[in-house]
């Protein structure tokens, strides 16, 4: 004669079981990467499964800086350092590189997938420049004389030059050969610089 479990027994069993394989794949899982993809209809696809897994091919991707990724770099720890990805990822029409240093934290799914529609649009568009842009610097206070010195518009000049910056202006070229401008919020979070739309 054979004796089954209860059940409840088997249920038990059975869930840790499950939570023992998850635990097994620890960060690996936590840490995958979004794969852009292309469907045989040549649309776009991002996603955290293998290409093959949904249909598609991976996407071809420019190595124009040497095949140096951002992920195996860390994060962007200077202005410098953003402005190379973000220059490096529009050169090569790369919008997983340039979700590499977007600020993701705390968004969804459907928002995370909006993000990236439109992060390929903006890589599809030639960059022709990168300009940091910093906050102006406080209107003077009314004193007589009414007319600031040189030396007060000076350290006017000084005191906005040493602000952080807030946002990265895109000048683009865009299909009809005139200029286009994207603003690019910045962000520091965790010791880190990223850009947000």
């Amino acid at each position: 004669m054979t004796v089954s479990p209860p059940p409840l027994l088997a249920f038990a069993a059975a869930t840790l079981a499950a939570l023992a394989a998850v635990a097994a794949c620890g960060p690996a899982q936590a840490q995958s990467q979004i794969n852009r993809c292309r469907s045989a209809d040549g649309v776009t696809v991002y996603t955290d499964k293998r290409c093959s897994d949904v249909g598609a091919v991976a996407a071809g991707r420019s190595d124009a800086d040497g095949g140096a990724r951002r992920g195996t770099r860390g994060c962007a720890r200077n202005l410098r350092d953003l402005v190379h990805e973000v220059t490096a990822a529009i050169d090569g029409r790369d919008a997983n590189r340039l979700g590499g240093v977007y600020h993701f934290a705390g968004m969804s799914h459907r928002g995370g997938y909006a993000v990236m529609d439109r992060l390929e649009l903006i890589v599809q568009r030639p960059l022709i420049d990168i300009v940091a842009l910093r906050p102006a610097a406080a209107a003077p206070e009314a004193s007589w004389p009414a007319v600031p010195s040189a030396a007060h518009a000076a350290e006017a000049t000084a005191a906005a030059a040493r602000r952080p910056p807030t946002a990265l202006r895109l000048e683009q070229a865009g299909q009809d050969g005139a200029r286009r401008r994207m603003l690019l919020s910045l962000r520091r979070h965790m010791g880190c610089w990223w850009v947000s739309l």
